[in-house]
């Protein structure tokens, strides 16, 4: 072997082994990065005790508020306003004078023709004892019945135009405004003021097809409307339509609700809840402990961290938990029905469980926990809008 091979040699033995110094170096390096890397620490949370609560079965819909019996008042014939006898806003009886028209022609009218029916009763009168006597015939008396009754009927005529003259109200209610003046000339069918019967108070409201077996005349009923946002006003269902619309395929349901305050107003727009069946028993938690995912709806159950799947730690496996320490497992449910800030869940929990209500969003299956009801999230069945 040459001088020169040995040289060769050397320097290739050299290389390597410089090129094994720095992987080893390399290597201790990143070990000790990894294992100086923060080790998960336990995340707070927000948790609750899975119940049984009585839940009220019920159906929901939005309905228009109507009422019992409402009108705009107009006029028949036309004529020259002469007064007016009420205010706008009014409570009014039924047969109440809302205005007069000027009807001093008919009332002209009318005596003229009441004379002449006066003179034909004295004609038939005088004729009757002049047939006595048989002076006149039968045919004569006849003539004079028969001009007594058209005169009569001529009278009854325009009694029936004057009283025309006078506008009335059809039913007892509360008006609403009037842009009608004295002097003003109306013509027929010209509204005057609107009347509204609204003390009780229809509300018309549809439901699907497959929930009217759960319905029938005088169930009870409750209904809000955002006018009175605290209020809730107790009515009974008193008319179901006799047929489904086909285009739709929801039933029209009208209900009654009392309404001494007057507080609602035809036309207004309401949520109704009907109530159907029995009370029936569910798990109930609130919305917020619900994670939904395109794969399923998922809860975090809150138990001692020796019974919880094992996170996976960054620099290698997790150190052992401590006793008394608690993690979380993912769990699948099926939920059913809300209302308010809660929903019931129907399969995947038993009863007595811890659930994580808020936090879900940085943990994962086996992450450590530490349970802080400080602040917990809403878990009302009739949540109200509140102003902070």
């Amino acid at each position: 072997m040459t001088k020169r091979t040995k040289r060769m040699l050397i320097m290739l033995g050299a290389v390597v082994l410089l090129i094994a110094l720095l992987a080893l170096g390399f290597f201790l390096h990143i070990r000790q990065l990894m294992a100086s890397s923060p080790k998960p620490t336990p995340q707070t949370v927000s948790a609750t005790i899975i119940r049984k609560v009585e839940w009220q079965p019920h159906l929901a819909s939005v309905g228009t508020l109507v009422a019992v019996r409402g009108v705009d008042v107009t006029s028949e014939i036309a004529g020259l306003v002469r007064s007016i006898h009420f205010k706008s806003g009014q409570e009014v009886t039924a047969g109440q004078v809302l205005l007069q028209l000027n009807a001093d022609a008919d009332l002209a009218q009318l005596r003229a023709l009441e004379a002449a029916a006066e003179l034909a009763a004295s004609v038939l009168a005088r004729d009757r004892q002049q047939f006595a006597v048989q002076a006149i015939s039968q045919a004569q008396i006849d003539n004079d019945v028969a001009d007594l009754k058209s005169r009569k009927a001529l009278a009854a005529q325009q009694a029936a135009l004057v009283e025309k003259k006078t506008i009335r109200a059809p039913f007892a209610g509360k008006l609403g405004i009037t842009t009608v003046n004295p002097g003003q000339y109306l013509n027929p069918g010209d509204k005057i003021v609107t009347l509204q019967t609204i003390d009780p108070i229809y509300v018309d409201f549809y439901i699907p097809q497959k929930q009217l077996s759960g319905l029938q005349v005088g169930q009870v009923l409750n209904l809000s409307s955002d006018a009175h946002a605290n209020t809730v006003f107790a009515g009974k269902v008193s008319a179901i339509s006799s047929k489904v619309d086909p285009a739709t395929r929801n039933v029209q349901v009208e209900a009654t609700v009392a309404n001494p305050q007057r507080q609602l107003l035809p036309g207004m727009f309401a949520n109704v809840t009907v109530e159907v069946g029995g009370k029936k028993q569910y798990l109930t938690l609130p919305q917020t402990a619900i994670t939904y995912n395109p794969y399923g709806s998922t809860v975090f159950v809150v138990q001692p961290a020796q019974q919880a799947p094992k996170a996976a730690a960054p620099g290698g496996a997790a150190p052992p938990p401590k006793a008394g320490e608690l993690a979380v497992r993912q769990v699948f449910v099926t939920t059913g029905e809300t209302r308010g800030d809660q929903v019931a869940v129907l399969t995947g929990l038993t009863e007595g469980q811890q659930v994580v209500t808020s936090g879900q969003i940085k943990l994962k299956n086996g992450s450590p926990v530490v349970i802080s009801n400080v602040v917990e999230p809403g878990n009302n069945p009739r949540p109200t809008p509140q102003e902070h």
